[in-house]
C-alpha cells in the first residue's frame, strides 16, 4: 500500500468517527488500512512525522489522533 493511499484512508476513517471520539488505538488505525501491525507501524509513524497524526500517551495507554483534534489539544493550546 502506498503512503498517500493509507494517509487518505486513515484521515477519512478518523474524520467519520470524530463525532464520538478523537483518539484511537494503534490497532484501530491498522484495521482502517487493513494491514498487519508491522506494516501499519511504518505508515503511521510517517504520518506522525509529517504532522498528519499525533501521538498521545497517558503512560499506560498510547493513542493516536488527527493533529489538533480533541479536547486535549485545545486544553494544551496546541496548534
Amino acid at each position: 500500500m502506498e503512503y498517500e493511499e493509507a494517509k487518505k484512508m486513515i484521515v477519512d476513517g478518523l474524520t467519520k468517527k470524530m463525532k464520538t471520539k478523537t483518539k484511537f488505538y494503534f490497532n484501530d488505525l491498522a484495521k482502517i488500512i487493513d494491514l498487519k501491525p508491522r506494516e501499519a507501524k511504518k505508515l503511521i509513524n510517517q504520518m506522525i512525522q509529517d504532522g498528519t497524526l499525533e501521538y498521545w500517551s497517558s503512560g499506560s495507554t498510547s493513542l493516536y489522533g488527527l493533529k489538533g483534534a480533541g479536547k486535549q489539544a485545545h486544553a494544551e493550546h496546541e496548534d
